[in-house]
């Protein structure tokens, strides 16, 4: 029988419990569509049910105030409070109903009276703060979370502090909240860092950059942790600071060890920056540091692409170097793949290269290394020509890995290989998938490349140049620099006026950057801006034109005067942050 009746309680408490979270949705439906009077009566038959329910009794209060029924509002707040004192949260919501009709004087009174009550009633210290908070008395709910905190020592709202802070434009407060909130909840870094990324930006002179380094700075010299250090390296990653964030990770590595990974994960990303001086360092590093073999290869591999990156002159002896004190084995497995793109793409030697990649294949543990050959092996073929049995390779790496990133790769180059070949229709079809890859560089690359396609694909079988453009293309990829650049000249020739004259142009001139014809790069840039200023690519040529007199020709006034253009007159553009910096820079500003 004690069963039965258990059994029908909680039968009756699941239905009750169902039917107001029914109503409650139904009056929120209604409040929302600005229906108060409708809302207003089920709120009331809630409030009735569940008193001490501050959602419902606010929500009530609302319709009040909404309708102007200011003195219901109030004498259903002052009865509740000679009913039970102890409910002193309500004394916020009764204040707010004053504020409502501009009587600040009394409101404030009432808001006085909730703080007051906290350091007595520290239960609803917190919910005191919430409703301060709901009612953007954003100073109050401050004070609110703060006497909380002192009236019970195992409480901590400097996190919600922190926030407030935030919603009130004082981000030097938030942020030495979220860095103090840190010190004690070191479990909370990766919401910190989230929530911090709202506020900064790539840029070391932003102003929320400056006032978040200085927060780490205090705390880091008050007490020292490595927290601190990975937020600080975090931070000068944002900013492509790579040196400062190597300087950081070196401290972590000095506490532990185990953070070398850290270290070879910056030089990866200085690396894709091109910062090779930073990458270098940490890649040295990781070298003369690690214990495991893998690593210290993964190390050696980047410094060799450095190397071929930097167009270094005894790369070729810097791999034999290698092969000679660690052997041709799997532990070099990578780097003879590595070498066998050297040999064809820098050396011009692509049938050395396939006998390189067939040595490799011997040592491949697995099928991802195997495809990995394969992979360079249909590369060295596209680069002589031998497009069909390229597709082959790479098809069956993108059957095979398809939801890899050797997949994507080589979904990409197949795409790109149909393009070479002028079958620019199936091209399209595979870039438009990886538009959407989960690699940002292949999604990138793909974008490009499907743009170009598509702005100047042939129509009505009239020619656009872009079969003379993606022949230059190929040439370009085979490094045959000097061929590309006559092909391109010729589609300038020919479709002057057309959406591929720029797009030529602009190729050229990367190519003559390349063989370090800096001025004939610049006067190729320039012509793309007598076509047509405003045009997509200005920016681009603005940018490039700054860089080459910044970086190689010391012309630092010229510099100055192109990276302004993209401050003044292209403010959405992708360089903005980076040119004001260096405009800054050049200016002499203090950074």
């Amino acid at each position: 029988m004690k069963i039965h009746i258990f059994l029908l309680t909680l039968l009756i408490n699941s239905i009750f419990t169902y039917a107001q979270s029914n109503n409650f949705a139904l009056a929120e439906n209604y409040f929302r569509n600005n229906e108060f009077e409708k809302a207003m009566q089920i709120y009331k038959q809630l409030v009735d049910k569940s008193p001490y329910n501050t959602t419902y009794i606010k929500r009530l209060i609302s319709c009040y105030q909404e309708t102007n029924q200011f003195e219901l509002a109030t004498n259903l707040l002052q009865n509740r409070l000679k009913q039970n004192p102890n409910l002193v949260f309500l004394n916020v919501v009764l204040g707010f109903n004053y504020e409502r009709q501009q009587q600040k004087d009394i409101a404030e009174k009432y808001y006085a009276t909730a703080l007051e009550s906290i350091s007595k009633k520290t239960g609803y210290g917190v919910t005191i703060a919430n409703l301060f908070k709901d009612y953007n008395k954003l100073d109050f709910a401050i004070e609110a979370y703060k006497k909380a905190s002192l009236h019970n020592k195992n409480l901590n709202y400097e996190f919600q502090v922190a926030q407030i802070y935030g919603e009130k434009g004082d981000f030097a407060l938030m942020f030495d909240g979220y860095v103090n909130f840190l010190d004690k909840k070191e479990k909370y870094l990766n919401t910190i860092k989230t929530l911090t990324s709202r506020y900064i930006t790539d840029d070391g002179e932003n102003e929320n950059n400056i006032l978040f380094k200085k927060a780490l700075l205090r705390k880091s010299a008050s007490n020292p942790k490595d927290i601190w250090n990975d937020l600080l390296s975090w931070l000068f990653i944002t900013q492509k600071e790579y040196g400062k964030a190597l300087i950081q990770n070196k401290a972590l590595y000095q506490r532990d060890n185990e953070k070398l990974v850290k270290i070879y994960n910056l030089g990866e990303i200085a690396f894709q920056n091109k910062d090779y001086e930073t990458a270098k360092a940490c890649f040295d590093f990781t070298i003369e540091k690690s214990n495991f073999s893998e690593d210290k290869f993964s190390a050696i591999l980047m410094n060799l692409k450095i190397g071929i990156d930097t167009n270094a002159k005894d790369i070729n002896a810097q791999f034999q170097d290698i092969f000679k004190e660690y052997g041709i084995n799997k532990n070099t497995f990578f780097i003879q793949v590595a070498y066998a793109d050297y040999l064809t793409f820098t050396k011009n030697k692509p049938e050395e290269a396939k006998k390189t990649l067939e040595k490799a294949m011997e040592y491949s543990d697995n099928r991802y290394q195997e495809a990995s050959v394969k992979l360079k092996l249909a590369d060295v073929l596209v680069y002589q020509n031998t497009f069909n049995k390229a597709l082959i390779y790479f098809s069956q790496i993108q059957s095979r890995f398809k939801n890899h990133e050797l997949g994507q790769k080589a979904r990409f180059k197949v795409a790109q290989t149909s393009y070479f070949k002028s079958d620019f229709k199936w091209a399209k079809a595979q870039l438009k998938v990886l538009k959407g890859s989960a690699s940002q560089l292949i999604a990138n690359d793909a974008a490009d490349l499907f743009l170009i396609i598509s702005d100047n694909q042939p129509k009505d079988s009239i020619p656009t140049g872009l079969a003379s453009y993606a022949k230059a293309d190929l040439l370009a990829y085979q490094n045959k620099n000097d061929q590309a650049m006559i092909v391109l000249d010729s589609v300038v020739s020919k479709f002057k006026g057309q959406p591929i004259e720029d797009e030529a142009l602009f190729k050229k001139a990367k190519l003559l950057t390349k063989k370090k014809k800096f001025d004939e790069a610049i006067l190729t840039y320039t012509r793309i801006l007598d076509i047509d200023e405003k045009g997509i690519l200005a920016d681009d040529v603005y940018y490039n034109i700054a860089e080459l007199y910044n970086n190689e020709l010391n012309n630092f006034e010229k510099a100055k005067e192109h990276y302004q253009k993209i401050i003044f007159d292209y403010p959405s553009s992708i360089y903005l942050v980076d040119a004001r910096k260096k405009f800054r820079k050049l200016r002499g500003d203090q950074l």
